[in-house]
């Protein structure tokens, strides 16, 4: 019997883009001896479609924003309409549901606590560790709590910071300094992320990173090299071989990453031995630090005397081929299609452990 697996993607956030991108690389790797294929598009309005099953792969983005074709689903049939409990000539029932969502309303635990609700397998990370890997905040929080070295950091929410913005300045340059970077909390893909070197500059990234998010974090500047490592797993996660970012740019930012391709990705990364061992132990940890399953990619700042300081962890990682966390891994002998397979499998046996447990007393 196949897996009858249901494509998530779009999305209300700004990584829309994105996550088509993503759906359409997914598709195309899929194993189609091994899996049917059901896409679920999100407009950008919010709006649930449901499409016919794909029987080949699609061409470009633009063919999985089938809005005006697909089957319109309400919130409140949700249920019967996108995940019937019986298959019936319209509809079949979705074995496992792989969320390609980017950013709010996707990563951040809203729809796998919807998942969860109507008790459907899901590709990645639970409400819990969806949410905290979203905040950047409160993910930082919980990082220094298992005692994970990371940069100093302040935040602020914009209520706060627009009846006294210029208390907001000062702390900053009196707790971090310059070079500092100001980031939404909540937004992933390095959207709306500035690097401020004076006054004028910070003023001028908080006014970009509060159109984006309600909540905003500054981190200071760390001097070391951007490491990054692939996990996958449930209780027993394990660690990919690690890669470089190296920016052309002063930063990973957005163009960088997406449009000009202006970066280069070492894979695997210059190492020693203990500095890979330890990277790996501390990529377990903050997987662990919020209860993570699945997949995350682990970013550290890696100083010139050995120190490796979490960055961030990345629940929904981009997830194309040529993304750092799929190469990463094809680095560690794990191609994509396999890598997508294995991930399936880590959300059923989630979701088969889940079924094992009492619910009534």
């Amino acid at each position: 019997m196949k897996i009858k697996v249901g494509l998530l993607y779009g999305g209300k956030s700004a990584e829309h883009q994105v996550s088509l991108q993503t759906a359409l690389a997914v598709i195309k790797a899929l194993d189609t001896n091994k899996f049917d294929i059901h896409p679920i598009y999100i407009s950008e309005k919010g709006e649930w479609f449901r499409g016919p099953q794909l029987t080949e792969p699609a061409a470009s983005p633009a063919e999985l924003q089938f809005s005006q074709n697909g089957t319109a689903v309400s919130p409140v049939a949700l249920n019967q309409n996108l995940f019937p409990a019986k298959a019936d000539e319209a509809n079949e029932q979705i074995d496992v549901v792989f969320p390609l969502l980017h950013g709010p309303n996707g990563e951040d635990g809203t729809v796998q606590g919807m998942l969860e609700l109507l008790n459907l397998p899901y590709v990645g990370n639970g409400v819990l560790a969806s949410a905290a890997g979203m905040d950047k905040v409160i993910m930082k929080n919980l990082f220094a709590q298992a005692g994970l070295e990371q940069a100093n950091y302040v935040s602020y929410i914009k209520s706060e910071w627009k009846k006294a913005p210029e208390e907001a300045y000062d702390k900053v340059e009196q707790e971090l300094g310059y070079p500092c970077f100001v980031k939404p909390a909540n937004l992933g893909s390095s959207v709306g992320i500035s690097k401020c070197k004076d006054r004028a500059s910070l003023e001028k990234a908080f006014a970009e990173a509060f159109d984006y998010d309600r909540k905003i974090i500054i981190e200071e500047g760390i001097i070391g090299r951007e490491i990054e490592i692939g996990v996958i797993g449930n209780d027993e996660p394990i660690c990919s071989v690690v890669g470089e970012v190296a920016p052309k740019k002063e930063f990973y930012d957005y163009k960088a990453k997406y449009e000009d391709g202006d970066t280069d990705m070492m894979i695997p990364a210059q190492v020693t031995e203990e500095e890979y061992e330890l990277i790996k132990e501390l990529a377990i940890k903050s997987f662990k630090a919020i209860d993570g399953s699945g997949l995350v990619r682990a970013d550290f700042f890696l100083t010139e005397d050995g120190r490796a300081l979490i960055n961030e962890v990345n629940t929904m990682p981009g997830f194309t081929p040529y993304s750092m966390f799929p190469l990463l891994w094809k680095h560690t002998g794990v191609e994509y299609p396999e890598l997508i397979g294995r991930l399936v499998e880590l959300a059923l046996e989630r979701h088969e452990g889940k079924q094992q447990i009492k619910h009534t007393f």
